[in-house]
């Protein structure tokens, strides 16, 4: 459907294996959230309906990112994430930390929305279109502009500020102020991986490049090691799932950058390359599965015991018998034990990472071996943090004095949702053959379109036991060594405190929106002074330099006088009396001069117009000035004595050396666009005209009556309704008077 058909901007919808495999994400996982959320939410407490406007618009936003062809369009849809999901963290908008996390959130993805902007619009620049099917059967294009690491550098940008990417990872914790089934919608299914799904829908234009490569697969291993970690020192429920979300979505983000040499390098034969870009697809899926059910159960648990803190609860298992069970699914799963579905795409993930040792391009035989001990060193804190979520909740000691409500296990209507998505953890852990060609090999084809060029054949095949390979033996070492930090993470948990406090990411955001405040205080009480010539001052001289520097550095001055008539001595005469007679109006000492100077400078303008044969322009100019003069005269007369009012004015040389810039921008302007005809004069036109289709023999009268007729008549409509206020003030001034 065409939108802005001048600039190729459309609502184009494409629907592939990856815009599918989303759009089951945003519809599904969506149901089941407002499905949970109509237990969740008091109907008598909140606002539902502001509510479910708001998670519904966030749906249909999500939607048209991922069913976009357009790369405008897409962008609508992206901004319109932000500012939905804003609207649903600041939900319990009378809270202070709600209003903190909204607009952080709004903060750092708006900045990331108007990068990504930016590397569309240079897209643009070099293929001539916004859509992302003809963008990228134009790769050659795009890859040999100088624009192709700018556009692919602010488009990164943009991806991951959306998907909470390290060091953008910051607003993602405080987002979790949003009522539970919004987090467990926006930050584990849909909203975070919108960065995810842009970077694979735009790889098989950028992963020829060797920063696209090492940018996202760097950056996804530090966001999945630094979240982890993280994750372990938290104490509030939300807070550990908030963490884990990150370093998720560091491993998924990784597992792109690496999985993009399949795409341009096409290592079909040997495979060693398409395993990590079907992790990522495959880890995707599982991701929303076990998130989402933790996310759910963490709603539950405050929602029946009235804390998140880990240190105050415990023991809950033997009430809350079902709720422990989804945990124990979803927390195992997110650890990457068997066998659940997490376990299966976390082996794909150690596959994918020591098969980059194996690269023989990027220097990857070398120093490649970082990446697989980083990824495994963030395994093991995944480990970690998914038994204190379990067992810190459901186990131990149970502390009723510390709860405010006396647990017990949730209404049916709320564990409906999570027993689904626990489900599928079981059943695709079991039976991934199920996604295999339904959902992962359209995906794959997507993402990798070379993969199925030339009757190729790409097949997935996940299974449980790949031998005796380094990825078990990576496996046991996860297990083992997060066995027993869980076991002594009272001795060595302290670490967390040698770091300081002030050196944080948090701290520098927070100090830098102080600092813009306090700027933009300064900023406005410098040029905000109330005083109307100051404001005239800077507008002037803005306009003033602006219009000379274009004019000038785009060679668009230009003088040609051949065209125009002879100045005549009378002309010269007059001229230098309106001069004469404006700086006598700007010096003059006394009201009555003023006037009388300034009524010569419209009189001589008259005189112009009898010169130039324009005798009822002359008889207009005529008029409003004997009128003006009047009037001021009237008005004047009133006011206090000039000369008694010791008033000196200064001389001020920036208002003469604005006075004087507007005066040659102004002239040469006339002079320039006097010289330079783009276009015949429509003066041509109207001389033709005027009598034959007006019936006028003078031009201008015609022009005002009946070529501009409607022009003519809002200016009298306008006047009329300036009279009718000034009769009104009048009225009410003679009544208040009458009163009193």
């Amino acid at each position: 459907m065409k939108w802005i058909p001048s600039l190729g901007i459309n609502f184009d919808a494409y629907v592939d294996g990856l815009g599918l495999l989303f759009s089951l994400l945003i519809t599904g996982i969506g149901t089941l959230v407002i499905l949970y959320s109509i237990c969740y939410l008091s109907k008598t407490k909140e606002a539902l309906h502001s509510f479910y406007v708001y998670l519904l618009l966030f749906m249909g936003s999500m939607l048209g990112v991922v069913l976009s062809d357009n790369l405008m369009s897409l962008y609508s849809f992206w901004e319109l994430t932000s500012l939905s999901s804003f609207l649903l963290i600041g939900y319990w908008y009378k809270r202070e930390k709600s209003q903190y996390g909204a607009l952080k959130s709004m903060l750092i993805t708006v900045f990331g929305g108007l990068s990504l902007l930016a590397g569309i619009v240079l897209l643009y620049v070099m293929t001539g279109t916004f859509s992302i099917r003809e963008i990228i059967s134009n790769v050659d294009v795009v890859t040999s502009s100088h624009l192709f690491i700018p556009a692919l550098v602010l488009i990164l940008l943009g991806a991951f500020t959306k998907s909470a990417q390290f060091p953008f990872h910051i607003w993602l914790p405080d987002a979790m102020e949003a009522p539970t089934p919004v987090s467990a919608y926006l930050h584990s299914a849909t909203m975070v991986k919108a960065g995810i799904y842009l970077l694979a829908r735009l790889s098989p234009v950028f992963s020829i490049s060797a920063t696209w490569f090492f940018t996202i697969s760097i950056i996804g291993l530090i966001t999945l090691f630094w979240g982890s970690f993280s994750a372990v020192k938290q104490q509030d429920l939300k807070g550990i799932l908030a963490f884990s979300t990150i370093s998720q979505l560091g491993m998924i983000m990784s597992l792109i950058g690496v999985g993009s040499a399949a795409i341009h390098y096409n290592f079909l034969d040997d495979n060693i390359y398409l395993v990590a870009l079907t992790a990522a697809v495959f880890h995707l899926i599982n991701h929303a599965t076990f998130k989402g059910s933790l996310f759910m159960v963490v709603g539950i648990v405050d929602h029946e015991t009235g804390t998140r803190d880990i240190r105050k609860l415990g023991g809950l298992m033997s009430f809350m018998p079902v709720t422990f069970t989804i945990a124990i699914i979803g927390g195992f799963s997110m650890a990457g034990l068997p066998p659940f579905n997490g376990f299966l795409s976390k082996e794909m993930f150690f596959t994918g990472m020591v098969n980059v040792t194996k690269m023989d391009m990027y220097s990857m035989q070398t120093w490649g071996i970082l990446l697989p001990i980083i990824a495994w060193l963030g395994s093991i804190f995944t480990f970690v943090y998914s038994m204190i979520l379990v067992f810190k909740t459901f186990t131990g000691k149970y502390q009723p004095e510390k709860l405010e409500k006396k647990p017990h296990e949730a209404p049916v209507g709320m564990l409906i949702s999570p027993v689904i998505l626990a489900s599928l953890v079981v059943i695709f852990g079991f039976a991934p053959n199920l996604l295999e060609s339904t959902l992962i090999e359209p995906t794959m084809a997507s993402i990798a379109p070379s993969l199925l060029a030339e009757g190729k054949e790409y097949q997935v095949h996940i299974k449980f036991w790949h031998g005796f390979s380094p990825e078990l033996f990576m496996t046991l070492g996860v297990i083992i060594f997060g066995i027993l930090l869980f076991m002594m993470i009272q001795k060595w948990s302290k670490i967390y405190t040698r770091f300081p406090s002030s050196l944080t990411l948090n701290n520098g955001y927070n100090y830098g929106i102080k600092g813009i405040e306090k700027g933009s205080t300064r900023i406005m009480k410098t040029l905000m002074t109330g005083f109307i010539r100051d404001y005239l001052l800077i507008i002037f001289t803005f306009i003033g330099i602006l219009l000379l520097v274009t004019l000038f550095s785009q060679n668009a001055f230009a003088i040609d006088l051949k065209d125009t008539a002879s100045i005549g001595v009378y002309e010269a005469i007059l001229a230098v009396v309106m001069v004469a007679a404006t700086i006598t109006t700007l010096l003059a000492k006394s009201r009555l001069t003023a006037i009388i100077s300034l009524g010569v400078v419209g009189y001589t303008l008259s005189l112009f117009f009898v010169l130039f044969r324009a005798p009822d322009l002359a008889l207009t100019q005529l008029v409003i000035e004997t009128v003006s003069v009047s009037l001021f005269l009237l008005c004047f007369y009133y006011l206090p004595e000039f000369r008694k009012r010791k008033v000196r004015v200064k001389f001020q040389l920036p208002n003469l050396l604005v006075a004087l810039l507007v005066g040659t921008t102004v002239t040469l302007l006339g002079i320039s666009a006097n010289s330079t005809k783009l276009f015949e004069s429509i003066s041509h036109y109207f001389i033709e005209n005027s009598y034959e289709k007006a019936g006028g023999e003078n031009m201008v009268n015609v022009i005002l009556v009946d070529f501009r007729g409607f022009d003519t008549l809002f200016e009298i409509t306008v006047l009329c309704i300036a009279a009718l206020a000034i009769y009104g003030m009048i009225r009410l001034r003679l009544t208040k008077e009458e009163e009193e």
